[in-house]
């Protein structure tokens, strides 16, 4: 009993021990809330790298593509069809985007990419990505009426009726530039004497145009939609009523952050759902040549990591094979640039991609397989090998509360001598004075680890707004989303990382009071009586 009763007394008289204390705490806290972060950001990495790219990946490297995709997915079902829940196939191209905003051309790089709405949803998390809930369900490429707005705050009207009121100010402009170069040549006419014609010549119009030199709303146009049966004949686009192919915007690439004078952090968009683009893409022919499209915005892709948001953007799969003529005009094969396998739960990634490997041997064909992991293995080895080096290096600054502890301990030992050679005298033991010294460093270790343990969890819960108040404060990004991928720190809170951290403290501090109470144990009781 008198050693639970000199360890408490020790605790609450003597202020060194506060130190060491403290120095626990901010130890077990720091590693708490590291873990936590690193744990979040793992997951979630994992959870959107996972759900942006399928289980199975094969991509075909030639220019032309991969032939006859149904045939490939025959034959894949035959060696591993046991493991697959699902598949889709589609096509990639680097494109070139470009953006007309208020006259200036804004272009952009993208990896243009076809899919197939119906199948493509069950191969990766594609659908819960986009901005209009409906589409969230069933994605289209077709416009939609509106609601945009409703999943994202402050985001601008859109949709068809949007694109209706743009539309008919377009025209009303048009009409106005028309009548102004109309009355500019009519005065011209007239300053020279010249007689009036009868026929007067159209005007061709110098307003603004969309893309890359395109043609102006509402006009006859070469290329773009065309009605069924048409062939090579220019009809009548009107954008009140018609749109271009869908496209898909990853967010980013449509889009840029800024913040205002009260430093909030605010979007502007170069385009939005309604609006026209244009992309220049090669063809999949031997002799690549550049295929220009114009293409309707019909909604934007939000993963949350700004590096799929910044370089995607979707449009259907047949009609982006129809452009680079991946369709054979007798036969009617189809080609394609990649196929997405999902497999089913429990399912062995290395293995199926194995097997899928001898199949279709490097040697003999140029296709590269790959499992999600394997696309994304840097990215993931970097965030392991961070996350052990953190903990290494946080576990030293405990390593170094527990030298403090050892200092502290021997200090007492030595101030305390004469009350030691006392106990000794009156009976008791080298054993138990060695456990009032252990028992105070595991009461040290015990009390520092747990106010860390609730400190560290209290802060990991309101981290954000720690954040938030930070970046007040400082007037500095705590947490830039184009850098770590992620609009708000993600954390998890692990019990088997907490309970490890804790026992590690706790081992520590009562490890570093081993030698001193080794050294009170050893002390002859008649010496210690006559220390000075």
């Amino acid at each position: 009993m008198y050693r639970l009763l000199l360890c408490f007394r020790y605790l609450r008289t003597r202020y060194i021990a506060l130190a060491s204390i403290i120095s626990v705490t901010l130890g077990v806290a720091t590693l708490i809330v590291v873990n936590s972060v690193m744990a979040g950001f793992s997951a979630e990495m994992h959870e959107r790298l996972h759900g942006l790219a399928s289980d199975i990946v094969i991509e075909c490297h030639a220019s032309g593509g991969m032939p006859d995709p149904d045939a490939h997915l025959d034959e894949i079902n035959r060696i591993v069809g046991d493991q697959i829940a699902g598949s889709s196939v589609s096509v990639h191209v680097p494109s070139m985007l470009g953006i007309d905003f208020n006259g200036q051309l804004i272009t952009h790089h993208v990896n243009l990419v076809g899919i197939d709405a119906e199948t493509y949803d069950n191969v990766s998390h594609f659908g819960r990505y986009l901005l209009h809930p409906d589409n969230k369900e069933s994605v289209t490429f077709d416009l939609r009426e509106d609601g945009y707005e409703e999943s994202r705050e402050g985001f601008p009207h859109s949709g068809w009726k949007y694109r209706r009121d743009h539309a008919r100010m377009e025209k009303a402009w048009e009409a106005e530039r028309k009548r102004i170069a109309e009355l500019s040549r009519e005065a011209a006419r007239l300053a020279s004497g010249k007689p009036q014609k009868d026929s007067p010549e159209m005007v061709e119009s110098d307003g603004p145009t969309i893309g890359f030199g395109g043609p102006t709303l509402g006009t006859v146009v070469p290329e773009g939609i065309r009605e069924e049966g048409a062939g090579d004949s220019p009809v009548y686009f009107d954008a009140e009523t018609d749109q271009y192919p869908g496209i898909i915007l990853g967010i980013a690439t449509c889009s840029n952050k800024s913040r205002d004078a009260e430093g909030n952090v605010r979007d502007h968009y170069y385009c939005r759902p309604g609006d026209d683009v244009r992309l220049m893409f090669p063809n999949a022919s031997d002799k690549p040549k550049v295929v220009n499209q114009k293409f309707t915005v019909v909604d934007l892709y939000e993963s949350g990591m700004s590096e799929y948001d910044s370089t995607f953007a979707f449009v259907r799969l047949d009609q982006l094979q129809d452009f680079r003529g991946m369709i054979d005009p007798i036969s009617g094969t189809t080609s394609v640039t990649t196929i997405q396998l999902k497999l089913i739960e429990g399912a062995d990634l290395n293995a199926v991609r194995d097997a899928l490997r001898q199949r279709f041997p490097p040697d003999t064909y140029a296709y590269s397989i790959q499992t999600w992991r394997d696309m994304q293995g840097p990215l993931l080895a970097a965030v392991r090998l961070e996350t052990t080096i953190l903990n290494i290096l946080l576990f030293l600054i405990i390593a170094v509360a527990g030298f403090g502890i050892l200092a502290t301990f021997f200090m007492i030992v030595v101030e305390k001598t004469r009350d030691i050679g006392t106990l000794k005298a009156l009976g008791a033991s080298g054993s138990g004075v060695m456990s009032i010294f252990l028992s105070y460093g595991l009461l040290l270790g015990i009390v520092g680890s747990g106010v860390g343990l609730i400190g560290g969890i209290a802060f990991v819960h309101n981290i954000n707004d720690i954040a938030s108040v930070i970046e007040k404060i400082t007037g500095q990004e705590v947490f830039d989303p184009t850098v770590y991928y992620f609009t708000e720190i993600p954390t998890i809170l692990n019990p088997f990382t907490l309970a490890w951290v804790m026992a590690g403290a706790i081992a520590i501090a009562t490890t570093a009071s081993v030698l001193p109470a080794i050294r009170a144990a050893r002390m002859h009781p008649v010496a210690a009586l006559r220390f000075e």
